[in-house]
């Protein structure tokens, strides 16, 4: 039998009788170089890589069968995504995003779609594996991270880094964006245990909140808006205008002009703003006292160019009659108004590469502390030893003992829980009367429920999960109340509220997605919005927001007719709007997460039947393989995922963390975050300090290119 090479070869004609010499001699010498071409061929080709096998043998097969009817070589291509084209893995793992999100319909099975024939287990199983595999190939031959814009610091950075720059004993102005106000001293971290009894406010929902100690005359710039599906430190979103520039200068000088800024109040002021001993000479003393303050303000050793800079200002007050005191209150204005102080920013580089230990220090005291760093990381930074991993590991641990972080607490889980929301819900008043209580909302109440189970589980440092389902919450007498559905209590303080930690013996209750506050803020006025639920679950517990709304869709009561309309439950008059092709894919994806909470009311409190008698429905599958009934069924469905809410949660940490959006590049480091985290039971401060440990938050952003510059 002839080999498979053998058959190959052109085959020897039946020789002709009387060939003359010539033409033989032309036929042999085709012959020879054919069989010498294909020799060639077989001797010289190149070996298939691994990823090529991987590709060809069983990723292409798959969506040639599969995925090209729907995203292939046709006029209409779904999603604008032709698969078809993918002709190699070149093609393939030159676009990491790609695969990423094949990975994630597949991991979801949102693909292929319920009208096409499904894949079996197996094949999505080894489907799964082998685009792994080709997004980690892929990333290898990509490792830069997204640009970091340059970013002043917002708002409530400011007020932090002023008041531990001079060692203040009082704040700077006042901030409503810190949603909740200590009242007492219940807030220590050092201890490892929150209490059982402890009296908070709602700073927003009332100005007695805001009546604290500050100083006096200092009024603060506009608050900085949150990004949407991120937050309001993200660098995109802090420049830096010359009117915004001018109202740093005034700032700066309200601050130190204050008649609260004094010697009681500044801790740094016999360091720096006393005057000295009249025998010691003042050029030396100024020096000295700028070198360090400059150093601390602009978080890293500064050229003697500079101190000398402001030295010479200072001494030249002094000389034209202003008293020492007002002549450094002068600099240290000039100061807190300098780009240098009020820019975060890393070094760009030409190629990726690590950030240093002086920027690594700002960068992790901006996440935890939302300020500048303090003397020991300073310390540690210049002598080149933040970035020993023992020593990183030590500095982390510190500082979520420190009550610093009660600042992490002000800023990042009301941003996550999108809590403003709160602020302006306004249900019916003639409908629920009892929401306006006393003549305030109780939203104050409802508010501060999820952000001190936060503050708990940060504190206790507890796991992640408890976020989804805890087995405790603190309530106060009329929260309490409101869940029971019993009477409200008579009177209750409006400022310092007392909060008791309450044991949770009924799942329905627990966590933070189910809480009055979530559910009160995702209605309107007079009925509750699953669109609006499930649209905040996909953003807030699973990272994967929806695109907006059409402009064009109708209101819902606009759907059918009014009189049929009202007797629908509210699953079927949405089924009525989901006919709007326009909206049936995101609804698909969106509605069985809010109708999972559509047992709580518009305010919150639990029901079973709507206005019409009609039963609240609110079965549901959940990624499509896990069915509920109810909210219990539900909870165990997301914790059945714990690895992918939690991968979720980090990334919305990680944002956080950098100031930036979250790209594909730090798809590894999540991956190593949640690894990392599920090993040590899914703990909170083994996810931060994963964070800090990661590729993105060691590495500084690339140039732009010059198409994006």
């Amino acid at each position: 039998m002839r080999s498979t090479e053998n058959d190959s070869l052109p085959q020897e004609p039946t020789p002709v009788k009387n060939q003359n010499p010539q033409s033989l001699a032309i036929y042999w010498l085709c012959t020879i170089s054919a069989v010498g071409l294909v020799a060639l061929f077989f001797f010289t080709r190149k070996e298939l890589t691994y990823e090529e096998k991987v590709f060809i043998e069983h990723v292409r097969p798959v969506v040639e069968e599969s995925c090209v009817k729907c995203h292939g070589a046709k006029e209409k291509i779904k999603g604008d995504l032709n698969l078809f084209e993918l002709k190699s893995v070149a093609d393939f793992t030159k676009d990491p995003e790609l695969i990423q999100t094949m990975i994630d319909v597949l991991d979801f099975e949102e693909m292929p779609p319920e009208d096409e024939e499904p894949l079996g287990s197996d094949t999505r199983e080894a489907m799964l594996s082998h685009l792994t595999e080709l997004f980690e190939f892929a990333m290898a031959a990509q490792p830069d991270f997204p640009t970091t814009p340059i970013r002043r610091m917002n708002r409530f950075q400011y007020n932090n880094a002023v008041e531990d720059l001079f060692a203040l004993k009082v704040e700077v102005f006042a901030l409503p964006e810190r949603m909740v106000r200590e009242h007492g001293d219940y807030f220590k971290p050092e201890t490892g245990i929150m209490p059982d009894s402890l009296k908070a406010g709602s700073r927003p929902l009332g100005k007695s909140q805001l009546i604290g100690k500050r100083l006096a005359g200092v009024a603060p710039f506009p608050q900085d808006l949150r990004a949407e599906h991120g937050f309001d430190n993200r660098g995109d979103h802090l420049s830096l205008s010359p009117l915004l520039l001018e109202s740093f200068l005034q700032l700066s000088r309200s601050i130190v002009e204050s008649r609260d800024f004094n010697e009681k109040n500044c801790g740094i002021w016999n360091d720096f703003f006393a005057q000295p001993e009249s025998d010691v000479s003042l050029e030396i003393v100024v020096e000295e006292r700028l070198s360090s303050f400059l150093s601390r303000a602009f978080r890293q050793p500064v050229d003697k160019s500079i101190v000398d800079r402001y030295s010479t200002y200072a001494l030249s007050q002094m000389e034209a009659g202003e008293s020492f005191t007002d002549s450094m209150k002068m600099v240290a204005s000039a100061v807190i108004a300098s780009p240098r102080f009020l820019y975060l920013y890393d070094r760009t580089a030409e190629s990726s590469e690590s950030i240093d230990d002086l920027e690594l220090a700002s960068r992790l005291s901006f996440f935890l502390w939302g300020s500048i760093p303090d003397h020991e990381l300073l310390d540690l930074a210049k002598a080149g030893m933040l970035k020993d991993e023992l020593v990183l590991d030590t500095q982390i641990e510190r500082m979520l003992k420190d009550r610093k972080i009660k600042r992490f607490c002000d800023s990042f889980p009301s941003q996550w829980l999108q809590m403003e929301r709160i602020i302006s819900s306004v249900p019916d008043q003639d409908k629920f009367p009892e929401f306006y209580y006393t003549k305030f909302r109780v939203s104050i109440h409802m508010m501060l429920e999820p952000l001190l189970l936060f503050e708990t589980i940060l504190v206790e440092n507890r796991p992640i999960l408890e976020l989804i389902d805890s087995d405790f919450s603190y309530r106060s007498k009329i929260l309490d109340a409101w869940y029971l559905g019993g009477p409200l209590p008579k009177s209750m303080p409006k400022t310092a509220v007392p909060f008791e930690r309450v044991p949770v013996l009924d799942r329905r209750e627990g966590g933070v997605i189910t809480t009055a506050a979530v559910m009160t803020m995702t209605s309107n006025p007079i009925r509750t919005q699953p669109i609006t639920r499930g649209a905040w679950l996909a953003s807030v517990i699973f990272n994967d927001p929806p695109e907006p709304p059409p402009a064009d869709v109708p209101p819902l009561e606009d759907s059918a007719d009014k009189a049929d309309f009202d007797k629908l439950t509210l699953r079927e008059q949405l089924a009525i709007h989901r006919e709007n092709e326009a909206c049936a894919g995101c609804h698909k994806r969106i509605d069985p997460l809010g109708f999972a909470l559509e047992n709580y009311g518009p305010t919150g409190k639990w029901r079973e039947h709507y206005e019409n008698g009609r039963e609240v429905d609110t079965e549901g599958i959940l990624f499509n393989k896990y069915p509920f009934k109810d909210i219990v069924e539900f909870k165990d469905a997301i914790l059945a995922e714990k690895d992918r809410f939690t991968r979720a949660f980090a990334t919305h940490l990680l944002s956080f963390s950098l100031g930036r959006e979250i790209g594909i590049a730090d798809s590894p480091s999540l991956s190593r975050i949640v690894e990392a985290t599920s090993k040590e039971e899914y703990r909170i401060h083994t996810l931060i300090r994963e964070i800090v440990r990661s590729d993105s938050f060691h590495h500084k952003p690339t140039q732009l290119d010059s198409e994006n510059k």
